[in-house]
């Protein structure tokens, strides 16, 4: 049966992955047009986008960039596929074995079962995955020597924003929904519910959140991560029933959220993966980016890329948190002056409580 379609059992699976986690390194993008920082060495690194593309202003094409900086900084040449349908995902990996690529990189959890098989069947090459750990038919997880799971506890961050959410809705409703139900995908909405929640226990308060319940581990799917028109329309449900702020966690079909959000009034959305106030793709829409979730997805790159050169490439599951900076949520940017101070204050004190481990945010879909 393909892993797909059994996304809710591989779920609990993936709760069980090694909690093993390498340092997210220092943000280090280097400026445009910059040049090779270092001789060419002879090492291929590939890249295999899933259907959002590399200008998805999400997670796509922070990867990318990760690679981009590994071409620029290590002096190495890469290759890349850019998959437009879940059909291609398989004969673009094929493609990158071909092009005899030295490590081959999928972005996102749909590349999981064409990931795994060209691993499985080049033991010589090394590969890694984007936001998803491997699994046999039995939904187990499985280590493999020649690939790496670059997974993210993004839940840590979530809940932040969802902390934010709730504090200032002014309509004391939020809503949030999602592309596929793939554990990468809930476990964002996992911890938007439970930084709410927080929220009306520290204020006495009763900020709903509609798309999500954790506790049943089902809400809004729109089925892809490329109709920006579902996730418009979506919204747009959200918007009528008294939503006020709304993550949408689909990549790309953000931009439906926030054409919806720009028609109505006070309503604010709340990106995922990168910081969307920074995506040019986004700029009309600025004012309306309460914060983005952001998962430095390209830093997870560049460090496997760099220890792949070096000759000391690992399996060991990458996780980013938000102690090692390997998630985090974005600055406020136009809302820093109408966010209370005292608001911002709390949301700091908990980030602190979270890496601390006084304060533990937990999803069936996190990796430790």
């Amino acid at each position: 049966m393909n892993k797909m379609i059994r996304v809710a059992a591989l779920s609990g699976a993936l709760a069980l992955t090694l909690a093993a986690c390498a340092s997210a390194p220092e943000e280090e993008t280097p400026a445009a047009g910059e040049t090779t920082a270092a001789e060419g060495v002879d090492f291929k690194a590939c890249m295999v986008s899933d259907e959002g593309g590399f200008d998805d202003a999400s997670f796509n094409q922070s990867g990318f960039e990760g690679l981009e900086r590994a071409e620029s900084e290590l002096g190495i040449e890469i290759r890349s596929a850019e998959s437009s349908d879940p059909g291609q995902y398989t004969a673009n990996v094929d493609s990158m074995v071909q092009e005899n690529c030295d490590l081959i990189i999928g972005v996102g959890f749909a590349l999981e079962d064409a990931i795994q098989a060209a691993a499985d069947a080049n033991p010589d090459l090394h590969f890694a995955l984007v936001d998803s750990a491997f699994s046999d038919e039995s939904f187990a997880p499985v280590e493999l020597e020649n690939a790496r799971p670059l997974l993210f506890n993004t839940q840590e961050a979530a809940f932040l924003a969802g902390y934010l959410a709730a504090g200032t809705s002014k309509t004391g409703t939020v809503a949030t929904f999602g592309g596929m139900p793939f554990p990468s995908v809930t476990i964002f909405m996992d911890g938007f519910v439970d930084g709410v929640a927080k929220y009306n226990e520290d204020n006495g308060t009763a900020v709903k959140v509609l798309g999500w319940d954790k506790e049943a581990q089902d809400g809004s799917m729109i089925g892809n991560f490329s109709d920006t028109e579902a996730g418009r329309t979506t919204t747009e449900q959200f918007i009528a029933s008294g939503a006020d702020v709304i993550l949408p966690v689909a990549g790309p079909v953000g931009a439906g959220a926030l054409n919806a959000a720009s028609q109505a009034e006070g309503v604010s959305v709340i990106w995922v993966d990168s910081d969307g106030y920074e995506q040019a793709s986004n700029e009309q829409y600025k004012p309306l980016l309460l914060t983005s979730v952001i998962k430095l997805i390209g830093n997870s790159v560049f460090d496997t890329v760099s220890a792949a050169v070096d000759g000391e490439f690992s399996s060991e599951p990458y996780v980013g948190t938000l102690e090692n900076g390997g998630v985090d949520i974005a600055p406020l940017h136009d809302f820093e002056d109408t966010v209370p101070a005292d608001l911002q204050s709390k949301i700091d004190e908990l980030r602190e409580q979270i890496i601390s481990g006084d304060l533990v945010v937990e999803s069936p879909s996190q990796t430790s």
